[in-house]
């Protein structure tokens, strides 16, 4: 792997020689790969370079090891809690809280999940997004969502939706851009016959939604689809945090 990960770096490092110096002080690689991945524009993607960068990212899958969401135990029907990495499930549909531009997060390592899915799905994903967005004309509105491919992640897609920023005091209309969110996931999924959506806290971390009433919203929305969808039949709450997986543990005792 040590050589794919050398010509992937070089790769992109020829593509952006403005970084070459701040590249020379990063010596982990995967950490170096990882911050050009994420600061790289959408432009056109050379097929060489995609082919060793899929090869070594499904290799980096495999370490971390693919969740099988249907031996996932559930908490009420239809519905299981997972906590840990979204990027390891192996749903139908995992669920990214994008920013309005829908291109991923643009800070190297940035610990949100919007950066990890794109990280770990490939440049190809942001490519795809800004087709969406170029095709659209407008950026992204808040509670829509959009679909795409997931290609290198163990998901067959990725489902974006952007989530409500709060400042201040939580508003009605704030409540309702966030059931938006999840109700537009999951009739996208529902429109594409996906079986599995693996929802993420959509909100509660950069944009500052408050923990416990986002999961309020998340589930009772989930719960109402299920009641009426053809198609879906598995959600999983992904958290991340031990807060969030006591919330929605309590929520759905």
């Amino acid at each position: 792997m040590d050589e794919k990960l050398n010509f992937l770096i070089e790769f992109l490092l020829d593509e952006m020689p403005e970084y070459k110096p701040s590249a020379a002080k990063i010596t982990d690689k995967k950490i170096l790969l990882r911050s050009l991945m994420n600061v790289r524009p959408p432009m056109k993607l050379n097929p060489e370079f995609l082919k060793v960068q899929d090869e070594f990212l499904s290799n980096e899958r495999d370490l971390k090891g693919v969740i099988n969401v249907d031996e996932l135990q559930e908490r009420q029907p239809g519905i299981s809690i997972w906590q840990g990495d979204i990027t390891r499930l192996d749903s139908d549909a995992i669920v990214n809280a994008a920013n309005s531009k829908l291109l991923g997060c643009f800070i190297p390592c940035h610990r949100c999940i919007d950066n990890a899915i794109h990280s770990a799905s490939g440049l190809q994903l942001r490519d795809e997004c800004n087709e969406i967005i170029n095709a659209q004309g407008h950026d992204e509105p808040t509670g829509a969502a959009k679909i795409t491919r997931a290609y290198n992640l163990p998901s067959k897609f990725v489902l974006h939706t952007v989530g409500p920023i709060v400042f201040g005091p939580l508003t009605d209309k704030h409540r309702e851009e966030l059931a938006s969110c999840y109700q537009s996931c999951l009739e996208l999924a529902e429109e594409k016959k996906l079986k599995s959506v693996a929802f993420c806290c959509i909100s509660t971390g950069e944009f500052h939604f408050p923990n416990d009433a986002a999961a309020k919203i998340a589930v009772e929305t989930v719960k109402k689809f299920l009641t009426q969808s053809s198609y879906v039949k598995k959600i999983i709450f992904n958290v991340f945090k031990d807060l969030d997986l006591e919330i929605y543990e309590r929520e759905l005792a």
